[in-house]
């Protein structure tokens, strides 16, 4: 493996693109901690050490996870890159449903570039609002030492205007620089810009869960009960499951359904073409990490609202009812909240599947590309088919979210360990790391191969 990671560098090419890949990501760990010149730093952690155990402090934590941002943190990338991914998923969605967004995805690289032109001004649109919003959020739930004392007008403890709209600008003009180094990494360096930026982020919490790991463990034996110190049977359990899950989350990413299709032969001349076998490759996780991402994300509005409506109606048996519905879902260890979880899964699974796959149009693409899924006549009989596939597919597929997702619930009750350090065990920010992980070593293994060199993969 070292002989394959020199031969890396021994690329000029290759070498220059990885460089300059490390080199972008370092320039977006800089930023990431460039405090907003309006805030009190020493103030707004302990603001934030005080919120960590709220719902609200758990919301930031998780989406800060899939943004590359720090939500509880005032810096000039606080927002990271989640106005884009916002923007990006708000354009996918209407693309099934408008018309000429539709007409601009069948384009080709044209329609491509139209796209990412919308995509950014969209980005612009939702940085501007998302800053704003942020910043307001913050000032309301903070106290007035929250702002620095040299921006104070007047001593009441209320941020000017001016500095309002300063701050909104400073945090807008971070994700848009972002956004040009996901697309720099694109387009000079090696693997996918925006994933990677997300990956930066979530590595970068590791030495910190794992130092707090370290700090309330012993080498001693302990036991696996449940509560105390992390005895030498908790760190050798963790280090099997960690494996385990690993393992699992880069089969099930690599997992294919392959469906057989064969081409019709064309004579020209004194030639015959076509008439080959292959296969039509069909992911079983199709969706990715997008139905872990929209569920965790609805799933902590719940137990606010719940919780406010309960408050509101008083005393009474329903105002009763609520609160404890909108307490059992704001409990990740509840069966109410696990069995929810999953059924929103499973739920967005067949959704996301459903937008992103159109068997009506791969049967059409088949049929006038002259090929065909032997056993079944070409158009509506395929069709039906590749839909029948893809609803079981998306299944075991949705089974595998389900259960990566619960996975850090699971280690947080039955061994005693801190969420932050389960989260590495499964949820949004280990399929991210896995799938931009393998995404990287299949983008290098391309390079070298073709260079006639032995892939990282290959013995």
């Amino acid at each position: 493996m070292l002989e394959k990671l020199r031969t890396i560098f021994t690329i000029p090419d290759l070498r220059r693109k990885v460089l300059l890949t490390i080199l972008l990501l370092a320039v977006y760990r800089i930023g990431w901690q460039i405090p907003l010149p309006i805030i009190d730093q020493a103030q707004i952690s302990e603001f934030a050490k005080s919120m960590a155990s709220g719902s609200m402090g758990q919301f930031l934590e998780k989406v800060s996870v899939f943004s590359a941002s720090q939500l509880t943190q005032a810096t000039i990338f606080g927002l990271g890159i989640m106005p884009y991914i916002s923007a990006s998923i708000i354009l996918q969605l209407l693309g099934t449903v408008y018309k000429p967004l539709e007409d601009l995805k069948k384009e080709g690289e044209a329609g491509r570039k139209k796209i990412t032109e919308y995509t950014r001004y969209l980005t612009l649109v939702l940085c501007l609002l998302q800053s704003f919003l942020y910043l307001k959020f913050m000032l309301m739930r903070g106290e007035p030492d929250l702002i620095a004392e040299e921006f104070q007008p007047g001593g009441n403890g209320t941020l000017s205007l001016l500095w309002q709209a300063n701050a909104v600008l400073i945090m807008t003009g971070g994700s848009i620089f972002l956004m040009w180094l996901g697309e720099q990494i694109d387009e000079y360096g090696i693997g996918n810009g925006i994933s990677l930026l997300i990956m930066a982020g979530i590595v970068a919490q590791m030495p910190g869960a794992l130092f707090g790991l370290i700090g309330n463990a012993t080498m001693r034996l302990e036991g696996l009960n449940y509560g105390g110190k992390i005895g030498l049977e908790k760190i050798i359990l963790l280090v099997i499951i960690f494996v385990a899950v690993v393992a699992g989350v880069v089969f099930i990413t690599l997992a294919q359904r392959r469906i057989p299709t064969q081409s019709a032969k064309h004579v020209r001349g004194r030639k015959v073409y076509g008439g080959t076998r292959q296969y039509m490759p069909l992911r079983i996780n199709q969706a990715g990490v997008m139905p872990i991402i929209f569920a965790q994300s609805l799933l902590m509005l719940p137990p606010v609202l719940l919780s406010g409506a309960g408050s509101w109606m008083g005393t009474g048996t329903v105002s009763r009812f609520v609160t404890n519905v909108g307490n059992a879902l704001g409990d990740y260890s509840s069966m109410l909240y696990v069995l929810v979880y999953i059924g929103m899964i499973y739920f967005f699974c067949y959704f996301w599947t459903a937008i992103t796959f159109n068997p009506k149009e791969i049967s059409d693409n088949l049929k006038d590309s002259g090929t065909f899924i032997p056993g079944y006549r070409p158009g509506r009989r395929t069709e039906d088919y590749l839909e029948k596939v893809l609803e079981r597919i998306t299944y075991v597929g949705a089974g595998f979210l389900s259960l990566i997702a619960i996975v850090p619930t699971i280690i947080t009750q039955t061994l005693s360990v801190d969420y932050m350090v389960a989260s590495f065990y499964g949820g949004t920010g280990l399929l991210i790391a896995v799938s931009v992980a393998f995404d990287l070593v299949q983008k290098i293994d391309s390079h070298l191969v073709m260079r006639n060199f032995t892939g990282l993969l290959e013995e």
